[in-house]
Order: C-alpha cells, then sequence, then structure tokens
C-alpha cells in the first residue's frame, strides 16, 4: 500500500506492506481522505515525529475487513477519530481526557496518510460514525478539528448570548467561531487577511481586521458596553495575538488558547491578578465532543464549505507547502475512490 512517510524534514511517498487484522478485533479500512492538520504541518516543521511516521489522522474511509463487537460492517463508509481516553485514571475522573496516558498511546496504524489503515475495536466503539450519504467526504472530514473546537467551547463554561472574539481565521478558527454560534454566542472574529475575513462573514461571524491594536479594542468595546469579551478564543498561532487578547478580553473575562506560538510568550502575570483573568487550554477532543460535532456537521448547524482545498496522495508535498505559506486555509488529501 502506498504512504507517505516523514523523514526529518520531508515528506516521501513509499510502499509499505498491506495492514491486516490478523487475528485482532476491528477493522481494515480503505482510505477515502484524510485532512492535514496544523499539528501535521508543526510535526513536520520542527522534526517532532520520528522518521517513518505517517502523519494525518482526520480519516473518511469504507470498511473492507472487520471483525468487531460493532454495528459496523464491511462497505460502511465512517469518519473516525484517532485517539481514545481509558475513562478510568485520574486525567480521565479529573475531566483532564486528552491528558490520559491511554489516550496519547492510542492512534490510527500507521496513520491516516496511507491507503489502508487499521481501526481497534476501541476506535470502532468510541470514536467511529457511519456517514449519511448525504455528506461528501470532504465535508465530514472536518469531524475530529470540529471535534477540537467543540472541547474547547465546552470547557470555557459560557453563558448563552456572551460575547466572544475568536482571534485568527483559519479552518480552525472559522470553526470555532461556528461552534460558539451553535452554543448561542454572539461570536465576533478577527485576522489580517481579507479573505478570511469575508469568508468568515459569509458563514455568520461578525469579522473584522485586527491590524491595528488600539482600534481592534475599540470595536469591540464599542459593540459590548464598553466591557469587553467575555473570552477570547486563541486560534492564530501568532505571537502578536497574545497582546491583542489581553487588549480586548473584559476585567474577569476569559481567555482560552487554542494554539502554540513561535516564540512561547506568556500572558504578563500582573494583568492575569489584578484583572482577574482566567487564562486556559483546551487540546484534544473527548468522544462526547465528537459525538457533538458529528450532529452539527450532518444536520448543518456548522457548514464547511470552502474551507478545504482537494489534492491527490502523489501531491501532497505541495498540500504542505500550500499550507505553510498561507496559499489555502485547508488541505484534504484525497487518497481512495
Amino acid at each position: 500500500m502506498k504512504v507517505a512517510q516523514l523523514f526529518g524534514n520531508q515528506i516521501e511517498l513509499r510502499e509499505l506492506d498491506n495492514v491486516s487484522l490478523a487475528g485482532k478485533k476491528g477493522a481494515v479500512v480503505k482510505v477515502l481522505g484524510c485532512g492535514l492538520c496544523g499539528s501535521d504541518i508543526v510535526k513536520f516543521r520542527h522534526g517532532l515525529a520520528e522518521d517513518g511516521t505517517v502523519l494525518g489522522h482526520e480519516i473518511v474511509a469504507i470498511i473492507e475487513e472487520i471483525d468487531s463487537e460493532t454495528s459496523f460492517k464491511i462497505g460502511d463508509r465512517i469518519v473516525c477519530s484517532h485517539h481514545i481516553p481509558c475513562f478510568e485514571c485520574h486525567y480521565c475522573r479529573g475531566g483532564s481526557y486528552s491528558m490520559c496516558r491511554h489516550f496519547k498511546k492510542t492512534n490510527i496504524v500507521p496513520g491516516g496518510f496511507s491507503e489502508y489503515v487499521y481501526l481497534s475495536e476501541e476506535h470502532l466503539k468510541n470514536v467511529a460514525h457511519k456517514v449519511p450519504d448525504n455528506m461528501t467526504d470532504e465535508e465530514i472530514s472536518f469531524y475530529e478539528p470540529l471535534g477540537c473546537c467543540i472541547r474547547a467551547v465546552e470547557r470555557a463554561s459560557l453563558n448563552k448570548g456572551d460575547n466572544v472574539l475568536v482571534i485568527g481565521l483559519g479552518s480552525i478558527g472559522i470553526l470555532m467561531g461556528q461552534a460558539l454560534k451553535a452554543y448561542g454566542m454572539n461570536v465576533y472574529g478577527c485576522d489580517l487577511m481579507e479573505e478570511r475575513i469575508n469568508l468568515a462573514n459569509q458563514k455568520g461571524i461578525i469579522a473584522f481586521n485586527s491590524a491595528d491594536i488600539e482600534k481592534s479594542h475599540e470595536y469591540i468595546y464599542k459593540n459590548t458596553n464598553d466591557i469587553g469579551a467575555d473570552c477570547i478564543f486563541m486560534t492564530s498561532g501568532a505571537d502578536a495575538a497574545i497582546p491583542l487578547a489581553l487588549k480586548t478580553v473584559r476585567n474577569g473575562g476569559k481567555i482560552l488558547v487554542f494554539s502554540s506560538t513561535p516564540k512561547d510568550f506568556g500572558y504578563a502575570n500582573n494583568d492575569i491578578y489584578y484583572r482577574e483573568l482566567t487564562v486556559m487550554g483546551s487540546y484534544s477532543p473527548r468522544p462526547q465532543d465528537l459525538a457533538k460535532s458529528f450532529e452539527l456537521l450532518t444536520t448543518g448547524q456548522v457548514n464547511v464549505k470552502y474551507l478545504s482545498t482537494d489534492y491527490l496522495l502523489d501531491n501532497i508535498v505541495k498540500a504542505f507547502d500550500d499550507t505553510i505559506k498561507n496559499k489555502i486555509l485547508k488541505a484534504y488529501i484525497k487518497i481512495g475512490g
């Protein structure tokens, strides 16, 4: 089977032996396509994965072989995530499912940028769904990234009608904004790229250009009765997003960190102290967040049209390059058919 493997800072197409059940519970699936995640880009650019790693986890696939106690069967088109918590450890009992050691060890084999993948019985029971006929592969491939956004919204514990600002309107920022709208928030969004601002506005997000921090501050305060945003969602990986967040969040408000930044700057201690700010992170979804994501996508409450660009597996290097150069919002790698 053909796979795309990571070697240093190069992506190479190689042939590996086909995966098989070999007496294991679970399924072998033919991958139809896989979204290119920001985390794949980070691992690629910073050498954070071992040589030979097959990246990719946002898969849509068809079951070709199965031995499972679930209701899935051969021929089913499914969408599946890659990590599963144990539900029993200290982290899981405390609600920190993505910190669970079992969660971090589980994955699809060998990875999503592959013609075939093995899914364990745990995957089938907890994080897989049969795709409705009216959903395209590209649309449902947003299942896992939207699940990540829903986890962030849930962690923020906001009240319906709160004013929120999403900083960074890439594909994740636009997903986050729509998820927040589905939860009943008043959603603002900002970016430096007019194309992204216009697309966000089309998706129902009140979006503006944040090149000028003072004007951004004035805009948000003007629209929130001179209070500021109740919560900032940091979906931008730019260092400049941090002072913008501190400038636009209200006293006593929250900042939810949903991205890494190049220089790893922190938030000012005295701002947090004197303004009673809450700064928190959100990383990866629970099975229930993924179930909510599936619901929002299949009912049309979140619209992902125009968020991704298709590439064939043979052109995956270009997909990485175009993503890094901000030529596209998000790449979807078409593999099978």
